[in-house]
């Protein structure tokens, strides 16, 4: 009975102490939250370090500043010449990333506005360009088996032999190794094998814009169809080659073929018995072989599968090549420029066997190649700017 009558008069007592406890740890987490947070006012107001992208002779694209400075704040000083080595050309468009010193983030490289012309009504393809060497040029579409070989072994590049390969790199008639070499009658298919009917299409290809997909090694990326002129939609063929393996794995993330066997603008060519078991070599044969793949083109577009078209291909053609009276444009490396660098990021990242690598880079320094000297006025074409 005594225990019950008392239990009233303790409980009170015992919740003010616990309140006012309560109270004086509150307190301190609200001084303690309003202090970080002024440190962090403070940090953000006088420490931050920005990236900026810098745009060579013009404005950017929208949402892209188009400041040509690098404000850094704090007690942070460089001189001109340390950021200037901050600056990394963009690939292809001449577009410039400055990465912020001391940086741990991942550089990222944005596109430059292109002074494309608005529309392409009014396009027109120049006549006498007066750089283009006219000569006949044949291919080499079966090899024979030599007379006394028993062991002989049909390839998609032929047997070229050095003297022929060195004969090839002059402009005159002749017939040489490109691709696509049949063997003797009986012997098997050397590969890229096309269907009849997608032979026949791109045999009609004026202007070809190309792309690859070999061992479901990337996903599609959809050319930009606003940007795309209707005239374009219709004049230009837009193939994305791609194997088997490619066109199952397409089908089950959505991206189904037509009638006519097309995917948005991309017209799904299928490659059957692929010439090379690296999916990276096979790659190559489109890339740069769209001549023989598109037999009637005037001008074709090679576009890397990670990339994805967001212009009129026939703007890209005139400024690119008719505004500067051009026959070839190539983009940059967003990060390398040197062949001896790139010689170096493949054994890096293992891509090839590196005993195989340093046979061919052997190959072409043996063909002439040599590290660009920017001194040197009688070097026109540089192999390397990182020297």
């Amino acid at each position: 009975m005594g225990v019950h009558k008392l239990l009233p008069a303790v409980g009170p007592r015992r919740g003010r102490r616990l309140g006012r406890i309560l109270r004086a740890a509150l307190s301190f987490r609200l001084w303690l939250s309003l202090l970080a947070l002024l440190c962090l006012f403070s940090f953000a107001l006088f420490g931050l370090k920005f990236i900026t992208l810098v745009g060579r002779g013009g404005g950017m694209e929208s949402g892209i500043s188009s400041s040509h400075q690098l404000p850094i704040t704090g007690n942070v000083k460089k001189n001109s010449k340390e950021v200037e080595q901050q600056q990394l050309q963009h690939s292809g468009f001449g577009g410039v990333v400055i990465k912020a010193p001391g940086s741990k983030k991942r550089i990222q490289h944005f596109p430059c506005e292109i002074g494309f012309t608005e529309t392409v009504d009014y396009l027109i393809e120049p006549k006498d360009l007066g750089n283009f060497t006219q000569f006949s040029l044949q291919y080499a579409a079966m090899e024979e088996k030599p007379l006394g070989v028993n062991s002989f072994e049909s390839r998609f590049g032929g047997h070229q032999k050095l003297e022929e390969r060195e004969k090839s790199f002059y402009a005159h008639d002749q017939t040489l190794h490109c691709g696509f070499v049949k063997g003797p009658p009986g012997f098997p298919s050397t590969g890229f094998d096309f269907d009849e009917k997608d032979m026949a299409y791109m045999s009609t290809c004026r202007v070809a814009v190309s792309s690859c997909i070999f061992g479901s090694s990337d996903f599609l990326r959809r050319p930009t169809s606003k940007r795309i002129s209707d005239f374009s939609k219709k004049n230009v063929c837009f193939v994305m080659f791609v194997d088997e393996q490619t066109l199952s794995k397409l089908a089950s993330d959505g991206h189904v073929l037509d009638n006519r066997g097309f995917v948005g603008l991309w017209r799904v060519v299928v490659v059957r018995n692929l010439p090379y078991k690296d999916m990276r070599r096979t790659g190559k044969v489109p890339k740069f072989l769209s001549h023989r793949i598109f037999p009637s083109s005037r001008y074709s577009i090679w576009l890397d599968s990670k990339m994805r078209l967001n212009a009129d291909p026939l703007l890209i053609i005139e400024y690119f090549l008719w505004r500067t009276r051009s026959e070839y444009a190539i983009s940059n490396h967003y990060a390398r420029h040197c062949v001896w660098e790139e010689v170096l990021q493949n054994k890096r990242l293992n891509k090839y066997n590196e005993t195989a690598i340093d046979e061919q880079f052997n190959f072409y320094k043996s063909d002439g190649l040599r590290k660009f000297d920017p001194s040197d006025p009688n070097t026109p074409l540089p192999s390397c700017t990182c020297a």
